[in-house]
């Protein structure tokens, strides 16, 4: 068949301005370490982890290695009633990362799969438990929960919901946690705001205790711009779901191997959930893999009935796909080996220090940093929100060798754990340059 007239026509590319890229292409040819090279041979800085998720760097031998090996021993092996070792050691791997009694371990294939899962483990729990009236779930604005029609219902963002219908019925929301007079330029958990939590309580009040099935947050919420938990606030709500028998779900997609220094959100901030989703740095970004971590209470209560009967009417073709579990295990063997997690305490001081210096640049409204996570808020051009974002990331790929993620107008930044101290210095001075450019 003869090409395409035009062949970037065919691929309909998520979340873009499809006709703007395409006429003015960012192309991406190869990657080493902390680092893209265009077809042209320019080597580019990447500031954003691929997208959250090349927690380990670019192209890892380790991680290439087992890919390939394992593409030529198992291709693929059907993940309904048979099953391969890579799974179950991954399984098994997962779970020991997790805190408290999160033992058992879901396969999908992305975030936003990971959290329809948890959404449909919850509802299969309290039908088995006998509290089927149980159905109504609790997200937080501004939050990002895949794109998935479950996803989306308990997620906080507009524009991800408004042309897509009503989504799950019975949904309420927390209201988000960001309040740029008490909390700009926080470093870390900023102390204000533990207390909108309590909504929480606000929300039982309104529907009783026994219509509600599960809360699902964030610990920080990143792809609105890197919003990091006020101090208690997670703690608050697990409390409050402990004091109505409320599910607690914990999306950590993006937090999930490392991003704030631990294998888990949960365990810095202390807190057990009922269920943790993950995806993107569990395999460094190499192949797509998600799931979920449950809770030894909410398996048990499924394993019940004739024993050989399919206890969840649920799953996915490439669920647990071998060729995504070597690349997981190759994945956490190089966070181990490294200390990577490690590692990224002992950078976040450093990391936060360096962005902070961007206060005072024009256009910079706030800047908040957790981990190895920043947001930087610049003020939206007059009748154009979003438009300085957009000019930013063109800028900083085209004209300073950098790769950056926006959000409207919020530049995000979040390199591999891998980023040595020099390279954070750069990155900073690129963005520096960058908001500069567009001011």
């Amino acid at each position: 068949m003869d090409a395409p007239r035009n062949d970037r026509d065919a691929w309909w590319m998520p979340f873009t301005a499809n006709r703007a890229a395409k006429r003015d292409p960012r192309l991406i040819a190869s990657a080493e370490g902390m680092h893209y090279r265009t077809p042209d041979g320019r080597t580019l800085l990447d500031g954003i982890s691929g997208l959250w998720c090349c927690n380990a760097g670019h192209n890892r031998e380790p991680i290439v290695a087992a890919i390939q090996a394992q593409a030529a021993q198992l291709d693929y092996a059907p993940p309904f009633q048979f099953g391969h070792e890579g799974a179950f050691a991954l399984a098994a791997r997962i779970a020991a990362l997790a805190p408290g009694d999160l033992d058992h371990v879901f396969f999908c294939n992305s975030g936003s799969e990971a959290v329809d899962t948890a959404l449909k483990i919850a509802l299969a729990y309290r039908h088995a438990t006998g509290e089927g009236g149980r159905t109504r779930f609790v997200g937080r604005e501004r939050g990002y929960h895949g794109v998935g029609f479950g996803g989306i219902s308990v997620g906080g963002l507009a524009g991800n919901r408004k042309v897509f219908g009503h989504g799950l019925s019975g949904v309420d929301h927390l209201p988000h946690t960001y309040d740029r007079k008490r909390q700009a330029f926080s470093k870390g958990e900023p102390d204000w705001g533990g207390h909108l939590a309590d909504e929480l309580e606000r929300i039982v009040a309104l529907h009783d205790a026994s219509t509600l099935c599960a809360v699902i947050v964030e610990p920080m919420a990143g792809s609105t711009g890197v919003l990091p938990p006020p101090k208690g606030y997670l703690q608050t709500l697990r409390n409050i779901c402990d004091r109505h028998g409320i599910l607690l779900i914990f999306d950590e997609v993006i937090t999930g191997f490392g991003r704030l220094g631990f294998a888990f959100a949960a365990e810095r901030y202390g807190v057990t959930p009922d269920m943790i989703c993950f995806a993107k740095g569990v395999t460094a970004g190499a192949v797509p893999l998600g799931g979920v971590i449950v809770r030894e209470g909410i398996h048990a209560a499924l394993m019940t009935g004739p024993e050989r009967a399919i206890e969840l009417f649920h799953g996915y073709t490439y669920s647990g796909h071998p060729l995504a579990c070597a690349a997981g295990l190759a994945a956490l063997d190089l966070y181990r080996d490294e200390g990577l997690f490690a590692r990224a305490r002992t950078l976040e001081p450093v990391f936060a220090d360096a962005v902070m210096s961007l206060r005072g640049e024009p256009n910079v409204l706030d800047i908040r940093t957790l981990g190895l996570a920043a947001g930087i808020d610049l003020a939206p051009r007059p009748d154009a929100p979003g438009a300085r974002g957009y000019d930013a990331m063109v800028e900083a790929f085209h004209r300073h060798d950098l790769v950056v993620r926006v959000s409207g107008d919020t530049l995000t930044l979040c390199p591999a754990l891998i980023v040595s101290e020099d390279q954070i210095g750069e990155l900073v001075e690129k963005t520096r340059a960058v908001i500069r450019a567009v001011a």
